[in-house]
């Protein structure tokens, strides 16, 4: 019937033309699976982490190194670097330095061991006191840094030696000595301290392990590995909240569009001031994190803690992915970079390797990921 009254159509009047598929938008590539990888910041870190593991596993694989107690060593050393390297690695994506991260530290520890020995002031309180102070100094770090357009290479640099000095005159003026101790007796016997940043968690689970035959128990019966040390636990939350701020939220596209260029980023509504501003406020939380975990752990201050630390956040950051001009990196990145860290600190006390070797592969990292952070942005910026 179609066909009949296609044939009987009135003479004079053409069929409407069939529509042409729609063009490809040329503007629009594929990309395959395998270049997406290689284009992420991770990239690098998490390749290195698997050639420095593979590394060890051929060199120290039967030197205990993988065994339970073994792996928790190395974590720890790796997440008190992770803990540092997040805050310093948010702040490079936004474009900015933090040079005092190693002397907060020192600085933090004092603020904490000082007033609790020679004010007696409750620990929780010493802790409090030290958190509050050090991120008034991220602020201060930053708004100067705002206010005068100063890099914050200097202002950071300065603060510093500031930093490192009154850590200094503060312990020989109050205790005559770089070492203030003592702080291990009361953080065992204070609510904050032994809740948050003292001890371990999933005792129970690793007892029950241990009861069990699962893992290795001393000659009582206890397990030798009593359970997850606290630093371990904090370094996973905070990566888990500092990623998914970064790629999840908004102020987390504000980072990056800061970081790429804060003019630009100003001009469409973004509060660079504020961004900046937070960061290094972050920061200094960060590197007063890591100080209270190692002074309820250690049980003393030191007017040398935290030395070169900074050096080592920023070389963590840079090998996870974070560029040095700010706009590019990743928290996962910078976490993969510490764990490499952790690794070879401790490993290479598990082989016959000269300890002294270890600054050398740091730096030898360090150029590599940064050579190729280099030539993936130059490859992303050509694929524009």
């Amino acid at each position: 019937m179609t066909a009949l009254k296609s044939s009987l159509a009135a003479p004079g009047v053409t069929p409407a033309p069939k529509q042409a598929a729609p063009a490809a938008d040329e503007r629009v590539g594929q990309t395959s699976r395998a270049r997406q990888l290689f284009g992420r910041p991770e990239f690098a870190s998490i390749s290195g982490t698997v050639l420095v593991f593979a590394f060890f596993i051929i060199t120290a694989g039967d030197s205990g190194m993988f065994n339970l107690d073994g792996v928790v060593n190395w974590m720890q050393v790796a997440s008190y670097l992770g803990i540092i390297a997040i805050g310093a690695c948010l702040l490079m994506i936004a474009g900015e330095f933090d040079l005092s991260i190693g002397s907060m530290i020192g600085f933090a520890g004092m603020m904490i061991a000082i007033p609790t020995i020679y004010f007696h002031w409750p620990l929780w309180a010493a802790i409090v006191f030290a958190f509050a102070g050090s991120m008034a100094l991220g602020w201060l770090n930053g708004y100067i840094v705002i206010k005068t357009r100063l890099p914050s290479f200097i202002v950071t640099l300065a603060f510093l030696f500031i930093l490192r000095g009154l850590t200094l005159a503060l312990s020989i003026m109050f205790a005559n000595r770089t070492i203030v101790s003592g702080v291990g007796d009361l953080a065992a016997n204070d609510w904050l301290a032994s809740l948050l940043f003292q001890g371990n968690v999933a005792t129970g689970l690793f007892h029950w392990l241990g009861a069990h035959g699962w893992i290795a128990v001393l000659d009582d019966g206890s397990p030798l590995v009593k359970g997850i040390p606290k630093v371990i636990a904090w370094w996973a939350v905070l990566a888990g909240a500092a990623s998914f701020v970064l790629s999840r939220t908004r102020f987390g596209n504000w980072m990056f569009a800061v970081g790429g260029d804060a003019n630009a980023a100003k001009n469409v509504g973004v509060p660079v001031r504020k961004v900046k501003i937070s960061l290094f406020v972050f920061t200094a939380f960060c590197a007063c994190l890591f100080a209270t975990l190692q002074v309820c752990d250690i049980g003393s201050a030191a007017a040398d803690r935290g030395m070169q630390k900074e050096f080592e956040a920023i070389i963590a950051a840079v090998i996870g992915g974070a560029l040095l001009t700010g706009g590019y990196g990743s928290v996962v990145g910078a976490c993969f970079g510490a764990l490499i860290f952790g690794v070879v600190q401790i490993g290479i006390t598990y082989t016959n390797i000269n300890s002294d070797w270890f600054r050398v592969f740091l730096g030898v990292m360090l150029l590599i990921a940064v050579l190729f952070n280099n030539f993936v942005r130059s490859r992303v910026t050509e694929s524009r």
